[in-house]
């Protein structure tokens, strides 16, 4: 009777894991697509707010959805004048014949030396500010201060806040879409300030009255038709009976100081423009357009700052198509990026697939090392020598599939002379967590076996039975 030799100590025990390890995509994954979902938000709110800078933006010619030539219908329909002008001068100037009202959409566009000319109105006009900036309240000196800003328009009452709204134009509109930036008075100013909308209108009677509304859907022809919004617009400009509707196409040009026929500066804030306003196209005789009609080939007189026309540089695909086609557009195209992320690679765990035919442990070992290595699968790996170790014992020692691991580790110490705890550690333990782990425990697993089948109690591989 030869001894057996005895089977090395098995790989150290690891503490058996709570639960799967989290791999990072689990954690990256739900705040990538957080991050999109914002994103998305943002641009589609960004999309669809109107630029008050871009071209057309509450014109009363424009028929856009950012226009205003609803608005300039409704008044001409109540027997209101409307008097487009595309300069400064030429819209102060008309305001000195009779008394109206001065509509400012874009403060923003004029230029800075003239921004202090709003504030000096003369009486009995109305001056009417479209969403001024800081900046420009500061420059035309009026006593407004900007407050806080929600992230859309809200329509509500004009006692909304609780303080009544004496401005009969807005008790006749009613409910209406005015609350966006709001404004107040600045700190110890003694004069009245009426607040209305929850701050989002303000009206300041002076020697000619301001009102500051911080919110152009009133004014728009995509939302002039909710709420009372047409009611507020048509009555904040057609108070006075005549409207000065200050259209500005671009930035506006600094202003240019001249010599009149007195021998006295005479102002002009764009190359050509000649006393009065009017353009002077060298002959002596000018041309305005009180009606506001206008002229559809002509650009109002507009030019940029080096004297020259001021090129059309609109796209005529982006304006082909509206403003939501283009958000919903990229919308998709985050969507099918975050497709092709998610489908790029193969995030989830590898799992165990039948093969065609039997195939040795060492086989499969050797056929599949670098593929385990580089996926760094030492379960798996761990898995398959035990399950390829435990079938050849179990055919070797003759006991069913379902035999217990108890049992299964008894008989195998009985004839390799080891301990059934070590054994069974061995079959059946955790998974290796280094690389020299996996490597002992595939000797170990290939001595045990080799013992077992060596032993004389069974004939070796091949031998007739």
């Amino acid at each position: 009777m030869t001894d057996t030799a005895a089977p090395p100590a098995p790989p150290p025990r690891r503490g058996t894991p709570t639960g799967r390890r989290r791999r990072w995509h689990r954690i990256v994954l739900p705040f990538t697509l957080a991050a999109a979902l914002v994103g998305a938000t943002l641009v589609t709110h960004a999309a669809d707010q109107p630029d008050p800078t871009a071209p057309g933006f509450l014109s009363p010619v424009a028929t856009a959805d950012h226009g205003g030539s609803r608005l300039a219908g409704t008044l001409r329909g109540r027997g209101v004048t409307v008097q487009r002008e595309t300069d400064i001068l030429p819209a102060l100037l008309a305001l000195d014949d009779r008394p109206g009202t001065l509509f400012v959409p874009a403060p923003e566009l004029l230029h800075p030396d003239t921004v202090g000319a709003l504030g000096d109105l003369p009486a009995g006009n109305r001056l009417v500010l479209v969403d001024p900036s800081r900046r420009v309240l500061e420059q035309a000196d009026l006593p407004v201060l900007r407050t806080d800003r929600r992230w859309a328009t809200r329509a509500v009452r004009p006692d909304a806040d609780g303080r009544p709204c004496p401005l009969p134009e807005a008790a006749r509109a009613g409910t209406a879409a005015a609350a966006l930036q709001r404004y107040a008075a600045p700190p110890g100013y003694a004069g009245d300030l009426v607040r209305c909308y929850s701050g989002g209108l303000v009206h300041l009677p002076r020697t000619a009255d301001l009102v500051v509304i911080g919110a152009s859907d009133p004014f728009r022809n995509d939302r002039i038709d909710e709420w009372g919004n047409e009611e507020l617009a048509a009555g904040l400009l057609g108070d006075r009976g005549r409207v000065v509707w200050l259209d500005l196409d671009g930035p506006a040009p600094p202003p240019r100081l001249g010599t009149g026929s007195s021998g006295e500066p005479a102002w002009s804030p764009a190359p050509g423009t000649g006393p009065g306003g009017q353009r002077d196209d060298g002959d002596g005789s000018g041309d305005s357009d009180p009606a506001g009609n206008g002229d559809p080939g002509d650009d109002g007189g507009r030019q940029d700052q080096a004297g020259g026309e001021r090129p059309d540089d609109d796209n005529p695909l982006w304006s082909a198509f509206p403003v939501w086609f283009w958000a919903l557009l990229l919308q998709l195209a985050l969507a099918a990026l975050l497709v092709v992320l998610w489908r790029a690679r193969r995030l989830g765990p590898p799992v165990t697939e039948p093969l065609p035919v039997r195939v040795r442990s060492a086989e499969t070992v050797l056929g599949r090392a670098r593929l385990y290595q580089r996926a760094r699968a030492r379960g798996p790996a761990a898995t398959m020598l035990r399950s390829a170790a435990r079938d050849r014992l179990r055919t070797r020692l003759n006991l069913p599939a379902g035999t217990p691991h108890a049992d299964v580790a008894a008989l195998v110490a009985r004839y390799t002379g080891g301990r059934p705890d070590e054994l069974r550690e061995l079959l059946y333990g955790a998974e290796p967590a280094t690389d020299a782990e996996l490597l002992a425990l595939a000797r170990s697993l290939d001595r045990v076996t080799r013992t077992v089948t060596a032993a004389h109690h069974h004939p070796s591989e091949g031998d007739p039975r």
